[in-house]
C-alpha cells in the first residue's frame, strides 16, 4: 500500500559442505555432522537451530539436509556452524569430537551467495582444520512437491569380489553452471537391480519451482570407507519426471571415463526407470487454520512432592502474589499463545502425582485440577491459574512422576477426531525425572499417528537429560521395537530462559517461541501423512449493529 513500509523479509535455504576436515578417528575417517546455532532476537545465547544428517567416513561431506531461515534485512541474525565427529548414539555434543566452527551473520551469507571459509578450532589453532562451504539461495513461493520412486536395472559392477550397494544423489543446476546437492537416497544392499523407496521433495528445493531446470542424478556404489564409487549419471527435469512410468521416461546411466575408455562399444552403466511420480500441492499451517481447523489444548501439571512444600519459599509451587512461580509463568507464556488459536478458550487441566481428598490415601496420576469431573474446563489462562492455586490447597503433593496416564487421556480424544478438523496440544509442566519412562515412550509411540503434539516444560533445576530422549529431533523415539510415526514431542527446560538479566516479559516470549516453534510442522506432518487437505477458507459475516436493532 502506498505510503506504508513493508518488512523486507525473504525465505532462504542454506546448503552446507566441508572440505579437508580434521580426522579424529584412528582406524577410519571422521563421521561429521553440522549443528547450526542462532542467537534469538534480543539474546546473546547460542540456541540450536538445526542438525544435518551424519555422514560416515568422510572428510569432505556434502550435507543433503537444508537449513531454512527467514532473512530479516533490518536485523543482524548471528549464526554459528559447528562440526562434530559423531562417535556414538548420544545426543549430547560433549560426547563427540569437536572439529571446528564458523560464525557469521545471515546478511553476510545472503550478500555473498556462496562462501568458503576456514573452520576455527582453538585446540588446534596453529594447524588446518578444514573449510566450510555455504551456499545461500532464496526460496520461491512454489507450493508443490514431487513424490518420486525410481528403480534401476543391470547396474555395472566393476568389482569381482563385492556386490553392488547402490544409492542416488540429486543435484539442482545453479545459474553459474554448478550443481547443488538437494537429496540423497537410502542405500539398497547387494543388488544390480535396485528399487529405492518413494520420497517427496519440495519443488522449491529440487528445482526452485522451475519445471525445466536441469536436475543431475548420480548413482553411486556405497563403500563403508566413505570412498563411494561412481556407477553413472543422467540428467532430467521435473517436467520429464512427472510423466511417470512410461516407456520414454527411462535414463541410461553414463560413466564418462568408462565411455572414453570403451568408445563406441560402451552401452552405458545401467538403466534407471521411473516407478512412480506425481506432484502434490503443499499446504501451510495457515491454510488449515483458515479452513476452520480447531486447536484444542490440554494442560498437565506436576503435583509431586519433589516440588517442595507449597508453604515454603523454596518450593516450585510457592504462591507469591507479587512474583509468580515458574509453573504460573510457564502457563502464562505458552497458554496465552495457544489461547489465540483455541476456539472456545476453555482448557481441560489435568494434575498428576498427588494424594486426593478426602482420605488422602490414594495417589492419582490423572485428576482434574478444578476438582469438577463433570466440568473440568477452565476459562482462559486466568481460569487455569485460579484452578491451579485452588488445587494446591486441596491436594497433598506426593509422587511418583508418571506421564503415561495423561498422555493416554488426551490421546483418546485425538483418536476420536482424526479427520483434520481438530488438532490437540498437551502442555505438561513438570519438575522431575519421569518414573514411568517405558510406559511414557509406549504412549507417545502409540499417539504419534494421531493429531496430537506434546510440549514438556521442565521447571526447576533437576537433571532433565532423560527428557531429551522423548524429543525425537535427533533420534526417533521407539518402544518395544516400534518407532514413532513422527516426532510429536518438544522438550524445553524453563531455566534456560531465566539466565542472565533478561526482562521477565522477554523470557516469557522466548519460552513461548521455543516450545511452540515445532507445532505448525507437526500439524502439517500429520495432515500430509493422512492425505488431509484444508477446507476452503471460512468467511465470517459480521452483521451491523443497526440491523440487529
Amino acid at each position: 500500500m502506498a505510503g506504508s513500509a513493508g518488512t523486507p523479509t525473504s525465505r532462504v535455504e542454506l546448503t552446507v559442505s566441508c572440505r579437508n576436515l580434521r580426522d579424529t578417528d584412528v582406524f577410519s575417517k571422521s563421521d561429521p555432522i553440522c549443528i547450526v546455532f542462532h542467537q534469538p532476537f534480543g539474546s546473546r545465547d547460542w540456541v540450536e537451530l538445526k542438525r544435518t544428517e551424519c555422514i560416515d567416513n568422510t572428510l569432505d561431506p556434502d550435507f543433503a539436509t537444508k537449513i531454512p531461515l527467514t532473512y530479516h534485512f533490518e536485523e543482524q541474525q548471528h549464526l554459528k556452524f559447528s562440526l562434530f565427529d559423531i562417535d556414538s548414539g548420544s545426543t549430547n555434543l560433549e560426547d563427540h569430537d569437536f572439529l571446528g566452527d564458523f560464525e557469521c551473520t545471515l546478511g553476510f551469507l545472503v550478500a555473498s551467495q556462496k562462501v568458503e571459509k576456514p573452520l576455527r578450532n582453538e585446540q588446534y589453532s596453529s594447524s588446518n582444520n578444514g573449510s566450510i562451504i555455504i551456499v545461500t539461495e532464496e526460496v520461491n513461493s512454489c507450493k508443490e512437491e514431487l513424490h518420486l520412486q525410481l528403480m534401476a536395472k543391470n547396474l555395472e559392477n566393476r568389482s569381482w569380489f563385492c556386490a553392488l550397494d547402490p544409492f542416488l544423489e540429486f543435484y539442482k543446476a545453479n545459474e553459474d553452471g554448478s550443481y547443488t546437492l538437494v537429496h540423497r537416497s537410502e542405500t539398497v544392499k547387494s543388488t544390480k537391480h535396485p528399487t529405492w523407496k518413494e520420497f517427496s521433495i519440495p519443488l522449491s528445493t529440487l528445482c526452485s519451482g522451475d519445471y525445466d531446470r536441469n536436475i543431475q542424478v548420480i548413482c553411486k556404489n556405497f563403500k563403508s570407507s566413505g570412498s563411494h564409487k561412481l556407477i553413472g549419471k543422467c540428467y532430467t527435469t521435473v517436467r520429464k519426471l512427472r510423466e511417470g512410468p512410461v516407456e520414454s521416461n527411462t535414463y541410461t546411466l553414463i560413466h564418462e571415463e568408462r565411455q572414453r575408455q570403451k568408445g563406441s562399444s560402451y552401452k552405458g552403466s545401467g538403466t534407471m526407470y521411473v516407478n512412480k511420480s506425481y506432484i502434490r500441492e503443499v499446504f501451510s499451517f495457515i491454510d488449515f487454520l483458515k479452513g476452520g481447523m480447531e486447536i484444542n489444548a490440554f494442560i498437565g501439571i506436576d503435583f509431586t512432592a519433589s516440588n517442595g512444600n507449597p508453604q515454603s519459599t523454596q518450593s516450585l509451587h510457592f504462591i507469591n502474589p507479587s512474583s509468580p512461580n515458574q509453573y504460573v509463568r510457564a502457563i502464562q507464556s505458552v497458554g496465552e499463545i495457544i489461547e489465540d488459536y483455541d476456539t472456545d478458550k476453555y482448557f481441560p487441566v489435568l494434575g498428576f502425582g498427588a494424594r486426593m481428598p478426602p482420605t488422602f490415601d490414594q495417589v492419582s496420576h490423572e485428576f482434574f485440577v478444578n476438582g469438577d469431573a463433570s466440568n473440568p474446563f477452565c476459562y482462559r489462562v486466568g481460569g487455569v491459574i485460579e484452578a491451579y492455586y485452588g488445587c494446591l490447597n486441596r491436594v497433598q503433593l506426593y509422587g511418583p512422576t508418571n506421564f503415561a496416564p495423561i498422555i493416554n487421556h488426551v490421546a483418546r480424544f485425538a483418536s476420536a477426531n482424526k479427520g483434520g478438523d481438530k488438532y490437540f496440544i498437551l502442555l505438561i509442566l513438570t519438575d522431575g525425572i519421569i518414573t514411568d519412562m517405558p510406559q511414557t515412550k509406549e504412549a507417545i509411540v502409540n499417539a504419534s499417528n494421531l493429531p496430537l503434539s506434546i510440549i514438556i516444560v521442565g521447571v526447576g533445576g533437576a537433571d532433565f537429560e532423560a527428557m531429551e530422549e522423548l524429543d525425537g529431533d535427533v533420534v526417533r523415539l521407539s518402544s518395544n521395537g516400534r518407532y514413532a510415526a513422527r516426532d510429536i514431542v518438544q522438550f524445553v527446560p524453563f531455566r534456560d530462559f531465566l539466565k542472565g538479566n533478561w526482562d521477565p516479559h522477554i523470557s516469557r516470549l522466548m519460552l513461548a517461541r521455543e516450545v511452540l516453534a515445532e507445532v505448525p510442522d507437526q500439524v502439517l506432518s500429520y495432515m500430509k501423512a493422512n492425505y488431509i487437505k484444508p477446507q476452503p477458507p471460512k468467511v465470517e459475516v459480521n452483521v451491523p449493529v443497526t440491523d440487529v436493532i
